[in-house]
C-alpha cells in the first residue's frame, strides 16, 4: 500500500520561505504528482503539478514566479519550495499522484495527512 506523507510546514511572516516535502512509501510516485492546498471554508486546489521527467509543470497563477515544484525520482521526493509567501497562503497543503495529467484534485487518489502553513502578515 503506497502512502504518501507530506512535512515542511510551519508558522512564518510574510515574505518568508519554506519548503514542503513529500515521501512516498511503498513503491514510487506515478507519473505526475501534485501540491494542493485547501484553506478554511475554501474548495481544495491545485497549486503545482509535475511530471515525472519534469518536462511538464503547472502553477496556479497566484503562485507563479514564488513557488517551485521538483522531484527525485532516486529517493521518491517531491519538494514544493515558497518563497515569498503571503497570508493568503495559509492553507493545508497536500500532496498527491494521478497516471494523467490534470488540475482537477478530484482526479488525484491517495492523500496525505497534510501539513499546515500558516503565514502571518
Amino acid at each position: 500500500q503506497v502512502q504518501l506523507v507530506e512535512s515542511g510546514g510551519g508558522s512564518v511572516q510574510a515574505g518568508g520561505s519554506l519548503r514542503l516535502s513529500c515521501a512516498s512509501s511503498g513503491r514510487a510516485f506515478s507519473l505526475y504528482v501534485g501540491w494542493f492546498r485547501q484553506a478554511p471554508g475554501k474548495e481544495r486546489e491545485s497549486v503545482a503539478i509535475i511530471s515525472r521527467n519534469a518536462a511538464i509543470t503547472y502553477y496556479t497563477n497566484s503562485v507563479k514566479g514564488r513557488f517551485t515544484i521538483s522531484r527525485d525520482n532516486a529517493k521518491n521526493m517531491v519538494y514544493l519550495q515558497m518563497n515569498s509567501l503571503k497570508p493568503e497562503d495559509t492553507a493545508v497543503y497536500y500532496c498527491s499522484q494521478s497516471g494523467t495529467y490534470t488540475t482537477n484534485p478530484a482526479d488525484y487518489d491517495m492523500w496525505g495527512q497534510g501539513t499546515q502553513v500558516t503565514v502571518s502578515s
